[in-house]
């Protein structure tokens, strides 16, 4: 549609009916002790809530999956074998019976229903017509002083106790039960804010008292221990290393050159080439 939508005017809240001394007598002591209640239970909710998600995630997710693939390949696929080679080769011998035998066993029973049955269901309704009117009349009568009888013994004390005892009673435990109620939502809400700012202040003394002493130490200490060892100490050991290893390869060909004498140089090979003026050529 082009026409846009115009903006509600939010409806203004009625106002509400000035609060009894009964009500406000019973609402600071119910909140103050729900607050000390709901509290420690806040805390030992949130804990259980990040074990929850923990078991979820690493344990009962995996867990409930290999269960699924386990109970598809134990359950799933027999029962489908079941249902394909048993139960509709069944279903199919099922109907036919029914086509050929049940139907024709069916229609012969509706006809002798309708041709020997039925007139005599007539006739029986026409005797005992009579004597169910009759039955029917002492039953009423009787109904209607069964009716007056229970009105008289039954509902009227219940009505006088519910008007004078129960609803003045269910009005002051309402209030009672609506103030509660009140507490612990702002008792619950209290404590998840005091839970949240436990959290922080926690991280945040984790940071300062752990974190950043050792991002410190790590930056300003032990980076530039690691550069001079590095530089003073592996370096020149590796280069001595290095220097080591050249001499002793060095003395071991010494060595083997004065045990066995100078390694034999590879014969030339023979190229099948003329030498010197004979030399040929592409043209020659």
């Amino acid at each position: 549609m082009d026409m846009q939508k115009q903006p509600q005017q939010p409806s203004r809240a009625q106002p509400q009916p000035p609060e009894g001394c009964l009500v406000v007598a019973i609402r600071i002591p119910v909140r103050i002790f729900v607050f000390l209640v709901v509290l420690p239970v806040r805390l030992l909710w949130d804990a259980f809530a990040a074990v929850a998600r923990f078991l979820w995630r690493y344990v009962l997710a995996p867990v409930g999956r290999a269960i699924g693939w386990t109970l598809h390949g134990l359950l799933v696929v027999p029962l489908i074998w079941l249902y394909r080679y048993l139960l509709t080769p069944l279903g199919h011998a099922l109907v036919w019976l029914y086509a050929r035998v049940l139907t024709p066993i069916g229609h012969a029973l509706v006809w002798f229903h309708a041709r020997v049955l039925t007139p005599i269901g007539h006739a029986v309704v026409w005797l005992l017509t009579p004597v169910a009117k009759a039955v029917a009349r002492v039953f009423d009568m009787l109904g209607t002083a069964l009716y007056w009888i229970a009105r008289v013994l039954v509902v009227l004390p219940v009505l006088v106790l519910w008007r004078y005892v129960l609803a003045p009673a269910g009005h002051v435990l309402g209030i009672v039960l609506r103030e509660i109620g009140e507490a612990l939502g702002h008792a619950w809400r209290a404590a998840g804010y005091v839970a949240r700012a436990a959290g922080r202040v926690l991280g945040t003394l984790f940071r300062w008292i752990f974190l950043e002493p050792a991002r410190w130490v790590y930056r300003t200490v032990l980076t530039p221990a690691g550069h001079v060892v590095r530089d003073l100490v592996l370096h020149p050991v590796a280069e001595a290393a290095r220097a080591i290893g050249r001499a002793v390869r060095q003395a071991r060909a010494d060595l083997r050159r004065a045990l066995f004498g100078e390694p034999r140089r590879p014969a030339p090979v023979d190229r099948r080439e003329p030498r010197g003026r004979d030399t040929r050529t592409l043209d020659g």
